[in-house]
């Protein structure tokens, strides 16, 4: 008989015991009822609480209620599972299910991998190496599908869910529109208002989880002024009035919205009107919003786009946004406000301030946004920083940096200059998840990514990028969310573990497949760097096409066995395969456009990428917690001459 207690009163508490009763009945499905009870006193059962609740020491955390902390003691009828906060209780409960045998391979049930057998006595204790372990909303949202991107978080031990925008309508909609899909579903429009509403279910879902909610980023540049940016990056059509336009940053001689694009638009920052009714709108904002942990102030999502009047050239832009900072921050303490405030190292606020330093370092963090970075090299965790010449900024000229070691030397200075804390928002997810159709170097970089960063004092990642980031397989994220916890974790250990769990008896073969396809072709052919001729094009190289061509023989070598196994003792396992099953025809069909891309038939790639994204997103429906169409053709696209 099987019991769990909970020592602390908190929701979040609540619901990890719940989570527990819940795995511990499919792991034993003959263990009968577990009840769960407020026990405070009690000495037997699990018993689930905060470490402090335990007499355990937390001192390792500088901050317990940001640093999550797992303690976990247990024998074959219960024990203690404790975390340095609430939402570390719900990490110790899912940590504790991993070490008995549960992995959650991708979101959703049928990414659940949960084995019939008795709990084992356990022993645990690990202050996660990250403090910040996230994701942020990106690519094409779609309500059922968030709602299983933030159950999955916690699961893989990340602590951070973030949502990009006021309203995020852009993303939903390329959901429910099915853009690039039109050819296999019909678009199903939702409202601005219904898509508020969900993200306010989201963060109903965030706080059951005890998630540190991150909000907000790009919108403050255009809401203040009352030009609506949930549009995203189309052009409004809007005229704006003469008394608008006379905050908006002036290039070219000209005030106008960047592109047409209110949320790519900066403003006049040396304007004190503009500055006021900026401060104003955030401010009301967090007070509004209590529910924030973290709230992001960036600037527009343009570049080269600052206002080039007489008075904004007297500083950097970056002097101008920590301007921006110390009066939110006089606004928020002024309303008694204890809001964090994250500014961000990103396009042309990537140079460090030169004049202006941040009054109140204590609210504030660095967000690191390497944009412009080739994900062809990692981060270098042994750079010497002080040595890395930067260009000096050139007011709406200034060439962002080509590579990520640069952007860890930008943001040593910001670092240096401001005093805060520094977390990274990265781009692994968006784009260049698709340019590796083997996976290993891909993941790896990510790994040294990770481990690179928090050589350098950037204490964890958000990634921005689709939450349908699962195919062929959740490797990746695994990757991600173990080794942002544990720095240390070891990358083959976790390659084999994964594909056992995914694939079961014939893991080993699926891996030797994948390892064949990253081995025949040098993955940075897919990122453009390995053109025999610039001039033809970045993807030109006839050497290539026989390596490419062995591709596909590896996959039609491979495709008997697969199919083999598409049915599985775990359910787990047999969507794994049925999943690969897929991604074997969608090789073949990126593959044999590249063929003709690296011959220099062009066209011919491009008439056969077409085709592609035609017929491939007919099976989006079946896969969509693991498949982003939309999010895949907003990187082949590009490639291919197809826009997007």
């Amino acid at each position: 008989m099987y019991y769990i207690n909970k020592i602390t009163s908190s929701p979040v508490v609540d619901f990890a015991a719940e989570e527990l009763k819940k795995y511990l009945r499919m792991m034993m499905p003959k263990c009968g009822e577990i009840a769960i009870k407020y026990a405070p006193e009690a000495k037997d059962g699990f018993r689930l609480g905060l470490m402090s609740d335990f007499g355990l020491d937390t001192s390792e955390a500088e901050n317990t209620e940001l640093d999550d902390i797992l303690h976990i003691d247990t024998d074959e009828n219960g024990g203690v599972i404790a975390g340095s906060n609430p939402r570390s209780v719900l990490l110790a409960v899912y940590r504790y299910l991993t070490i008995n045998g549960c992995r959650w391979l991708f979101p959703g049930i049928d990414g659940e991998f949960i084995p019939v057998k008795n709990i084992e006595a356990t022993k645990y204790h690990k202050m996660a190496d990250c403090r910040f372990r996230g994701q942020c909303n990106e690519g094409a949202e779609a309500q059922h599908l968030m709602m299983e991107a933030i159950d999955f978080t916690p699961k893989i031990g990340m602590n951070i869910f973030m949502i990009e925008f006021e309203n995020p309508r852009y993303y939903y909609d390329s959901y429910y529109e099915h853009r690039y899909n039109q050819y296999a579903r019909d678009p199903e429009p939702v409202s601005a208002e219904t898509i508020l509403q969900w993200k306010r279910l989201c963060e109903v879902e965030i706080a059951k989880r005890g998630l540190q909610f991150h909000d907000m980023g790009h919108g403050w540049t255009a809401e203040p002024l009352g030009i609506s940016s949930d549009a995203g990056w189309t052009k409004s059509g809007v005229e704006l009035p003469e008394e608008t336009k006379q905050y908006l940053a002036m290039v070219n001689g000209k005030r106008e919205l960047w592109g047409g694009v209110p949320l790519n638009t900066e403003v006049c920052m040396s304007n004190p009107e503009v500055r006021a009714k900026m401060v104003k709108y955030i401010a009301d904002y967090a007070e509004l919003a209590t529910n924030v942990d973290f709230l992001h102030i960036w600037l527009s999502d343009g570049s080269h786009n600052h206002c080039e009047c007489d008075e904004c050239r007297k500083m950097i832009p970056s002097d101008w946004y920590m301007m921006l900072m110390n009066e939110i921050d006089d606004e928020l303490t002024a309303r008694n406000l204890n809001t964090r405030i994250v500014f961000i190292c990103y396009t042309d606020t990537t140079w460090a301030p030169e004049k202006v330093q941040l009054k109140n370092p204590d609210r504030f963090s660095l967000l690191l946004a390497a944009i412009t970075r080739s994900y062809t090299d990692p981060v270098d965790p042994d750079l010497d920083v002080s040595k890395v010449e930067l260009p000096k900024f050139d007011l709406n000229k200034s060439q962002f940096p080509g590579t990520v070691n640069e952007y860890v030397a930008h943001a040593d200075r910001w670092m240096k200059h401001c005093g805060v804390k520094t977390f990274v928002y990265e781009y692994h997810y968006w784009w260049p998840q698709y340019r590796d159709l083997g996976l290993m170097d891909s993941v790896k970089l990510l790994y040294d990514d990770i481990r690179g960063y928090k050589a350098h004092e950037c204490d964890g990642l958000v990634e921005d990028g689709s939450q349908r980031s699962f195919f062929p397989n959740g490797f990746s994220y695994y990757v991600y969310g173990n080794t942002l916890f544990d720095n240390n974790a070891d990358f083959e250990e976790m390659k084999k573990d994964y594909f056992a769990h995914a694939y079961g008896s014939a893991w080993e073969k699926v891996l030797e497949m994948f390892e064949s396809i990253s081995k025949t072709v040098d993955y940075r052919y897919f990122h453009g760097k390995l053109s025999s001729d610039r001039s033809k094009g970045i993807f030109y190289n006839p050497e290539l096409v026989p390596s490419l061509k062995k591709i596909i023989s590896i996959i039609d070598e491979n495709e008997a066995m697969i199919k083999e196994h598409k049915n599985m003792p775990y359910r787990a396992q047999t969507v794994s395969y049925r999943m690969l099953i897929r991604y074997l025809d969608y090789c073949r069909s990126i593959v044999k456009a590249f063929i003709l891309e690296a011959s220099g038939l062009v066209d011919e790639a491009r008439n056969e990428y077409i085709s592609f994204i035609k017929e491939f997103g007919k099976y989006e429906m079946e896969m969509e917690l693991c498949y982003d169409h939309f999010n895949a053709h907003c990187s082949w696209g590009r490639i291919f001459g197809h826009a997007f």
